[in-house]
């Protein structure tokens, strides 16, 4: 995942994103190198990220949070895939 402060206002691009049951939209990221990237190599199957997808609000605060998946090169070949689990909450006050 990347570091919300580190990137820049031209950083992302808004594509169309069709389906059979509708049309939306999402954001693409370029690269840049001022963008801080991490990873965790050694999460086990207790741990769990938690990152902002979404935050209406302008006033300066992150509002999302751009990530990606990669297929990691120093992985064993008999390592077990990688496994991953999307729920959305909404939280409004």
């Amino acid at each position: 995942m990347c570091d919300a402060t580190t990137v820049g206002p031209n950083d992302l691009i808004s594509v169309e994103r069709r389906a059979e049951e509708r049309t939306g939209e999402l954001q693409v990221a370029l690269p840049n190198a001022d963008q801080h990237w991490y990873y965790y190599p050694q999460m086990q199957m207790d741990e769990a990220l938690l990152f902002k997808t979404f935050d209406s609000e302008t006033d300066g605060r992150t509002r999302f949070t751009i990530h990606s998946s990669f297929k990691d090169p120093t992985a064993p070949a008999d390592a077990p895939p990688r496994e991953s689990i999307e729920t959305r909450c909404m939280v409004f006050y």
